[in-house]
């Protein structure tokens, strides 16, 4: 599988790594884990895992591998064939969330375990947990500035995308110029889906109520659309809607994406005037 994606980095490696962190006393280790690669199945997933619960790592996220050859050159030498399909996906998504939870690991939201010392789970029991589009975190910075090819900036109203190539990059900052490539700057209508989003992610309920006192609005009015693609959701047991809150299950948790994605004004709509922009499946 490691061949497959030309990322070779074996146990054998890892292990010392980690080792090396732990000896000097590192506070937290986090890893990434990805599924949905090609030649990966259950076998080779339940073998990772063990060796993942062997090292012990304070923070685990998971994540689904993303086939976006279009966009990524890299991804083109990937045989599409061996990629498992959206149904093994999901076995294999919900194979990870038992064994992890099996091994200790708190299930805080999104793709992210933690064992039960660590801080983020404390922010979880105490209602304190943020999220912003690096992950989930303990504040919410005034601003957040990214460093390096790609990175995404958030400073006041405005997010900010560095540049993407490499040697573009380095041409930018050489020059004494900001590397920021492209941006755009929220509006009233995106700080309002911006709270429903994070809510829902890092809460995983939406107090209709406060959201009203907050934006002056009425919730049921203004998302009527919204609420009526997350009925069949509903339907499933992924979550519950009432007057005063839209709340996640447990059931749902895997599908909080999903839960979310309704409320994203930007999902659909053109990104070069002739067609919408590709994203990766949830699945």
């Amino acid at each position: 599988m490691q061949q497959a994606i030309n990322r070779i980095q074996p146990y054998e490696v890892v292990a010392p790594l980690v080792d090396n962190i732990r000896s000097h006393h590192f506070r937290s280790l986090s890893f990434d884990l990805i599924y949905g690669l090609p030649n990966q199945d259950r076998h080779t997933m339940k073998e990772t895992l063990r060796k993942v619960n062997a090292l012990r790592p304070d923070r685990i996220a998971c994540y689904n591998y993303a086939h976006l050859p279009q966009r990524f050159t890299s991804q083109r030498a990937i045989d599409r064939l061996a990629l498992p399909s959206p149904e093994e996906k999901l076995l294999l998504q919900q194979m990870i969330s038992h064994t992890l939870q099996d091994a200790g690991y708190l299930y805080i939201g999104m793709d992210h375990y933690v064992l039960p010392e660590d801080e983020l789970a404390r922010a979880l029991q105490e209602g304190r947990l943020q999220r912003n589009f690096q992950g989930y975190s303990l504040h919410m910075a005034d601003d957040l500035l990214g460093l390096g090819v790609s990175a995404i900036s958030q400073i006041g109203d405005f997010y900010l995308q560095n540049e993407r190539g490499l040697e573009a990059y380095y041409q930018l900052v050489d020059s004494g110029r900001m590397p920021f490539t492209r941006g755009c700057k929220v509006n009233s209508e995106d700080k309002l889906r911006r709270h429903i989003i994070m809510s829902l992610i890092s809460e995983l309920r939406l107090d209709i109520g406060d959201c009203n006192r907050q934006f002056g609005i009425d919730f049921s009015t203004r998302f009527q659309r919204e609420l009526a693609a997350l009925a069949p959701l509903a339907r499933d047991g992924l979550l519950e809607i009432t007057p005063e809150e839209v709340a996640v299950s447990h059931r749902g948790r895997p599908f909080l994406r999903n839960i979310c994605m309704p409320f994203d004004a930007y999902l659909n709509a053109p990104g070069d005037g002739r067609s919408p922009p590709r994203f990766s499946a949830t699945l």
